[in-house]
């Protein structure tokens, strides 16, 4: 049976970029700097988390 990977961000709560930073560097410190393919998928999962909870920058005048 093939799972397909979603791409849809779904937070579980309201997390801030901080929150789920550091959520990443201690899946990294866990994982001794090598993931695995479980650990990539939270990663990848982790990563998009991030980037919604992250401020917007404006742009440059």
């Amino acid at each position: 049976m093939l799972h397909s990977m979603s791409t849809t961000v779904e937070p579980a709560s309201e997390r801030s970029a901080d929150e789920v930073n550091e959520e990443i560097r201690a899946l990294w410190r866990r994982s001794g700097g090598i993931l695995s393919v479980e650990q990539r998928e939270e990663y990848q999962r982790l990563v998009l988390e991030w980037a919604a909870a992250a401020p917007q920058s404006a742009p440059a005048a």
